[in-house]
């Protein structure tokens, strides 16, 4: 069965296709359904381009809807959005970040992933995602790492939670992993890693994850995300607030170098 996806330009191309030919063959969307084995609803999705067809979706419709072969051809250059839409924007403006500050509270930010972490979080997603879109979205994501290794270079400050770092996301071995990466990259004279102590009573960011991004024009953005959303924002008075706060969260978090040592006390201990 077909997931719901945000929707890509060849899966909108695909669908308007396929309704046009469902329409020509004096089709209904019901009785598609019932030829392919969807629902009215799928094939719905499939034809606003909001689902992704199945591999028998488009065998079994080609010939039902005298397409000769028009369906397949289509289905060739299917490919699924690789970010969710409300994140491409941030996505276009990271790519030429000069400095790029962000505050982790459940995972570690996707530019610091490994792939075998990454790909654990994606498999966590729920609804669950197929395997080839986790493909697609693990593929994007470490595509969006070569801002670390990039001319000229982003200032990069990572503050995690030590619970972060404590989950075994994805098993012991791939926690291991994943804390050794965090140890190599905190080696690169432009990457800033700090970790924020359990044992720390409070702290200033109880309000969740945020991110700051610096443009090539200097110019700030704040981005923020939670449940299936997140916002990119440029009013001043709205960046500057979490810019006192990631300030003051990075001056109650472990110095770098101490935040070096608990890790590699953790990477010990597994």
């Amino acid at each position: 069965m077909a997931t719901k996806d945000e929707g890509s330009d060849s899966m909108r191309m695909f669908g308007a296709v396929s309704k046009a030919l469902r329409a020509a063959a004096g089709v209904s969307q019901e009785a598609l359904g019932e030829h392919v084995g969807y629902s009215k609803s799928l094939v719905q999705g499939v034809e606003s381009g909001t689902r992704m067809p199945s591999q028998r979706y488009v065998e079994l419709a080609d010939p039902f809807l005298n397409a000769n072969g028009t369906l397949l051809s289509a289905a060739a250059h299917l490919s699924r959005q690789r970010f969710p839409s409300w994140f491409e924007d941030f996505v276009s403006v990271e790519k030429t970040a000069r400095s790029l500050w962000t505050y982790c509270t459940n995972v570690l930010h996707g530019l610091v992933q490994t792939e075998e972490y990454a790909d654990a979080v994606l498999s966590a997603y729920c609804p669950a995602l197929e395997e080839d879109e986790i493909a697609e979205r693990l593929q994007a994501r470490l595509e969006r790492q070569s801002l670390l290794t990039r001319k000229p270079i982003c200032d990069l400050s990572i503050i995690t939670e030590e619970s972060v770092l404590l989950r075994p996301l994805g098993g012991k071995s791939v926690q291991k992993r994943q804390l050794e990466h965090l140890l190599k990259l905190a080696e690169l004279r432009h990457v800033s890693i700090q970790v924020m102590p359990l044992m720390y009573e409070s702290h200033a960011g109880f309000d969740g994850p945020l991110t700051l991004l610096e443009t090539p024009e200097h110019r700030w953005l704040g981005y923020a995300e939670g449940q299936n959303r997140g916002f990119m924002f440029d009013d001043p008075e709205e960046v500057s607030a979490l810019h006192q706060r990631y300030s003051m969260i990075r001056s109650q978090a472990l110095t770098p170098r101490d935040s070096r040592v608990l890790i590699e006390k953790l990477v010990g201990e597994l």
